[in-house]
């Protein structure tokens, strides 16, 4: 029974960790570019809807980390995958500037390779000292206070930029 038990963990585990390196491909290296060996994904189309693009690709990105904190990831882990979502959206509010510097940092495929980085030394989610639900409650907290941060950033790049186009 255990055996049955282990091996549904992990099919679990792989069915998730399916599902979170389509998304990362999806949202940062899904579209090539014509000519040159780059791509670029649908978080960097979607950053270029003024106001909020950027927002978006943020709720997008953060169900890898909701994903990997339901993974039982150690908690520096999840910090690193935050902070990159953090500086994705945070950056991506300035207008050009931020879009190409999206489609350069690729968060979601470096929250990716941290999670399977994981996935592949642990056989199956970790028995911590945490549970999945506090450290989902945790990322989802963080997560709104990036998207609120992100908001209050564009309204305060939007609100200079029309003060100098006005000058």
């Amino acid at each position: 029974m255990k055996q049955r038990e282990t091996g549904e963990i992990s099919t679990e585990l792989a069915r998730r960790a399916r599902r979170v390196r389509v998304l990362g491909q999806l949202l940062d290296n899904s579209i090539p570019i014509p000519g040159t060996g780059r791509r670029v994904g649908l978080d960097s189309v979607i950053g270029l809807i003024p106001g909020v693009g950027d927002m978006i690709g943020g709720v997008l990105s953060g169900y890898i980390v909701l994903e990997a904190a339901r993974a039982r990831v150690p908690t520096v882990t999840l910090v690193r995958m935050l902070a990159n979502v953090g500086i994705d959206t945070l950056v991506g509010v300035v207008p050009v500037l931020g879009d190409l510097f999206d489609a350069a940092w690729k968060a979601n495929m470096k929250n990716v390779v941290l999670l399977q980085g994981h996935l592949v030394t642990s056989d199956e989610a970790s028995t911590g000292g945490r549970s999945a639900v506090g450290a989902s409650l945790f990322a989802v907290a963080v997560l709104a206070l990036m998207v609120i941060g992100g908001i209050a950033l564009a309204i305060y790049v939007g609100r200079l930029l029309w003060g100098l186009s006005t000058q």
